[in-house]
């Protein structure tokens, strides 16, 4: 998978596929952020990527903001979707996760707080199209 990459998948099926091709570009220190509608699959997509690292129990972190996971990688899973203002994020220590050099992190909604991502990251931009298959977007920043 060379970056920027974009793909529309027409079933759960195809996105799992992209999970699996997705995960075997990861590296820890990796930061991958993705942001879409609701419903658009930012959850599923890293439950099934994560799913190649021996993870299994993925879910939401909407609620707890972070969920820690440990497999083949450690990993940080972000929702930035009830958080009100940055300082929040700052609170909990977010740049101690970004500075964690033995995990890789996911963070859904992270175009809420731009100003709080690191500059080197992997962006995932999931639109929903009108026949309900998804536009997966993906871009590399290197800062």
């Amino acid at each position: 998978m060379e970056f920027p990459f974009n793909l529309n998948v027409y079933s759960e099926g195809e996105t799992v596929k992209l999970a699996e091709k997705f995960s075997q570009q990861l590296n820890i220190g990796d930061i991958i952020e993705l942001n879409g509608n609701l419903g658009a699959g930012k959850t599923f997509f890293i439950k099934h990527t994560l799913k190649s690292f021996g993870i299994n129990n993925v879910s939401s972190p909407t609620f707890s903001i972070v969920n820690e996971y440990l497999g083949k990688y450690k990993v940080y899973h972000f929702d930035f979707y009830r958080i009100i203002e940055s300082s929040e994020l700052f609170d909990i220590g977010i740049n101690d996760y970004f500075n964690d050099q033995e995990a890789i992190i996911f963070i859904e909604w992270g175009n809420l707080f731009p100003e709080v991502l690191p500059k080197n990251r992997i962006e995932i931009m999931i639109s929903i199209c009108e026949d309900f298959s998804r536009n997966f977007k993906f871009i590399k920043y290197n800062g």
